[in-house]
């Protein structure tokens, strides 16, 4: 009897799965065909979806950390402050002088795994919120990231100007501007690495032991420590991947603006929650996807061009619009999660 259970849940909690992604991905491109059909053919260019991806690589990374986090049953608030200290030390590392972009790697590394290990101890072995050990994180990081440097700057490195400036070109994908030119389309160097993130954590999850412990342990921690999962280890693992994740956010989203600031990549931690809620993950644990988190991203910026291209500028109006959404998809998790008790 409790091996058909068993194999009943997994077979729900699989539909569920799907079912959120196939919602998300249908809403998305319900939403980018309507702003093409209304909005002109901006929309219609591939460069201007492209943008979407590379403005925003280091938040699909971020995102697909805070996904995994999730799907364990916990969050974590300081992916934000993470991406922003990594960036401002890059950046400072890198200013006015010609070191080696080597080193800016291992930064962003070591400052994810610093986060990961300290946040996932924490929460997973001394049993502590993980709300309350990752808000502690965001402001920790926060600070530092301004007592590292307190005012903006560009940064001045010509080797690492070559690599931000660096793009890989997309043939038949461009357009003709009015001057009769051709424009190439294509995507900076940060959009490759952050899909190959968004296939290795689908892969991980799932095809591997690993991945299904985290849906285990998110779906019922009681029902994964009597199948003999280390709940422990799996949510130390899950914080820890994810703060190494905002690293190379951070990274990316560094090779992307070229500058530091205090102020850079505010309020991206409620940008991947949000994206997490939107692709399909739910708070309550043991559901989500990484390609919806994916969606999820491209879906939050896209309605944020939308509110923009209709003149609607002042940020109260994109923050009420991603409240809507936010309430939409809120509503459709109560849904399936009633569908699923039923």
């Amino acid at each position: 009897m409790s091996t058909t259970k068993v194999k009943a849940n997994k077979l729900g909690g699989m539909t569920d799965t799907n079912l959120l992604l196939s919602i998300t991905i249908v809403i998305f491109f319900l939403m980018y065909l309507g702003a093409v059909l209304f909005l002109g053919e901006g929309f219609l260019r591939p460069q201007t979806f492209l943008n979407l991806l590379c403005d925003n690589a280091g938040l699909i990374i971020a995102s697909c950390g805070m996904s995994l986090v999730m799907i364990t049953g916990g969050i974590d608030i300081s992916v934000g402050g993470v991406v922003a200290l990594v960036s401002m030390c890059c950046a400072v590392y890198l200013h006015e002088s010609e070191r080696s972009l080597f080193m800016i790697v291992l930064i962003a590394l070591g400052i994810g795994l610093g986060f990961g290990i300290v946040q996932g101890f924490l929460v997973a072995y001394l049993d502590i919120q993980p709300f309350i050990v990752s808000l502690a994180g965001m402001f920790f990081a926060r600070g530092m990231t301004t007592i590292v440097r307190a005012d903006q700057f560009n940064v001045k490195h010509e080797a690492f100007g070559k690599l931000k400036d660096t793009h890989l070109n997309l043939p038949g994908l461009g357009y003709t501007n009015q001057l009769g030119k051709y424009i190439n389309a294509y995507v900076e160097v940060g959009v490759i690495v952050a899909l190959l993130v968004v296939v290795i954590m689908f892969c991980m999850l799932r095809w591997t032991k690993l991945g299904r412990k985290f849906y285990a342990v998110g779906g019922n921690q009681q029902s994964a420590l009597m199948l003999g999962i280390n709940v422990r280890r799996t949510k130390f693992l899950a914080h820890l991947f994810c703060s190494v994740l905002a690293g190379i956010g951070g990274l990316i989203y560094f090779m992307h603006i070229g500058s530091g600031s205090p102020t850079h990549a505010s309020g991206m931690e409620m940008d991947a929650i949000a994206s997490s809620i939107i692709g399909g993950t739910m708070l309550t644990g043991g559901v989500g996807n990484i390609v919806g988190t994916f969606f999820g991203v491209l879906s939050l910026k896209t309605i944020q061009q939308i509110v923009s291209s209709v003149g609607l500028d002042d940020p109260w109006w994109t923050g009420i619009t991603i409240a809507g959404m936010l309430c939409l998809f809120l509503v459709i998790q109560s849904i399936v999660m009633v569908r699923k008790k039923r």
